[in-house]
């Protein structure tokens, strides 16, 4: 593993950033002007997604009855699939081309509104799945052009995807997740109702709450936009540009909100303050991560989930092993933050601050294991799986959760280090366990 943080724009190099952000309402209630957005954006006729369970709550109804009050009509797909697999965006997009719809709009978590994404991406411009999905796992073809609009309305507090252009699921063929990403996919606009967290189970608060602090942390620490080879012509920016003002931005205010409030909002469902600032981090890192993108902990996720065996997670849906993935995320982070540290320590150490750590007489060589002990501490009290030994993982399955890993370009290569496969397997067998 190697340090590429020392690169600095030249003639060779980038010396410039995107700012991309999704229109935001937030507030208490918004969720009621569903309708009006729906009507101001020109749609007749909308997609309404959601799964099972949430389609049973209060927050698809007040989106169902806002539209109809605007004289939108809506037809509901509630099959959406918690944690996404090629199948489940298969028959999402076969639902979206046969009902002809002007518009979309998605009310769940990041599951649901990812697969709104796949879905009026494919019914838009029709092909076979791994057309647009990303390299090396699908031929990461951009987006032929405009997509429709689709208002997102997130029901959770982690996942920041009404924020962003990533569309994540599981490819069953290879036991590993990937993703489709571009601009072109990012909501037209979010309604981010704090209220819809209130009925969240705790552990559904833990996961995405972890995946708000790793959003963060990633993008404050991936490779700076300036280590990016300087492209010509300027249109071709990733989405992922790695880190830059604009992501710090977010990710500072994500990382305290979190430090302060996410062990509160998982333990006491009743602290109303604790889950609605929670929900105000993770739009605050969606918009980061959006800009820069996220690296090794999310990499590494996409195998943590993709070969689980038994592990089944309270609060979630029991009826087959799954991983949620904030969980999947947070288990490798204290292994890569330990690795990562030498690349920015400073930023490492920053952010142990930020996430509330006393880092009083802590030097620059002490930022590694400060920034770890802070995420296990937030880790304990937020009573997640400490390591992948906790979800059933074991030394025989290093090498096959490192090859699936090490295949997910976009972000291993927005890493501030330099991974090969060796030294992926390397970060999964220190994050066996944190005991």
């Amino acid at each position: 593993m190697s340090c590429c943080h020392a690169s600095v724009a030249d003639d060779t190099h980038e010396g410039a950033f995107t700012v991309d952000a999704a229109a935001i309402t937030f507030g208490p209630g918004v969720l009621a002007e569903a309708g009006d957005h729906a009507l101001a954006h020109g749609c007749k006729r909308v997609a309404v997604f959601t799964d099972a369970r949430v389609a049973r709550l209060e927050p698809v109804n007040v989106v169902l009855e806002s539209l109809r009050a605007a004289g939108v009509a809506a037809a509901l797909f509630d099959e959406v699939r918690v944690e996404p697999t090629d199948a489940s965006f298969a028959r999402a997009a076969e639902f979206a081309r046969e009902g002809k719809f002007d518009g979309f709009v998605s009310v769940g978590g990041g599951s649901v509104i990812d697969t709104c994404k796949a879905a009026l991406l494919y019914a838009t411009y029709p092909a076979e799945l791994l057309t647009y999905v990303n390299k090396p796992v699908g031929e990461g073809r951009s987006v032929p052009g405009p997509l429709p609009p689709h208002i997102a309305c997130p029901t959770t507090c982690g996942t920041g995807s009404e924020c962003t252009g990533i569309a994540v699921f599981d490819y069953v063929p290879l036991h590993a997740k990937t993703g489709i990403a571009s601009r072109r996919l990012r909501p037209t606009h979010a309604l981010i109702d704090p209220t819809a967290t209130r009925s969240l189970p705790a552990m559904v608060v833990a996961a995405s709450g972890f995946d708000v602090l790793c959003h963060a942390i990633e993008s404050f620490t991936a490779r700076p936009f300036t280590a990016r080879p300087k492209p010509v012509p300027g249109t071709p920016r990733p989405l992922s540009q790695g880190q830059n003002p604009w992501s710090d931005v977010g990710s500072r205010e994500a990382l305290r909100l979190g430090g302060k409030y996410l062990a509160r909002a998982v333990n006491d469902p009743s602290d109303h303050e604790a889950r609605e600032s929670l929900a105000w981090a993770a739009s605050l890192a969606g918009i980061a991560f959006g800009n820069s993108g996220v690296h090794l902990p999310h990499a590494m996720s996409y195998s943590v989930a993709g070969l689980v065996r038994d592990y089944r997670c309270d609060g979630y849906p029991a009826d087959e092993p799954m991983v949620p993935h904030g969980i999947s995320v947070v288990v490798n982070a204290p292994s890569v933050f330990r690795a990562t540290a030498s690349a920015s320590p400073a930023r490492h150490l920053e952010v142990a601050t930020l996430l509330g750590a006393d880092a009083r007489g802590a030097g620059l060589a002490d930022a590694a294991e400060v920034l770890a002990g802070a995420m296990l501490a937030l880790m304990h009290a937020a009573h997640v799986p400490l390591g992948i030994g906790a979800l059933g993982y074991g030394p025989l399955d290093l090498d096959a959760l490192a090859r699936g890993a090490i295949v997910q370009s976009r972000l291993v290569d927005n890493a501030p280090i330099v991974v090969d496969v060796a030294a992926m397997r390397s970060l999964f067998e220190s994050a066996l366990s944190y005991a």
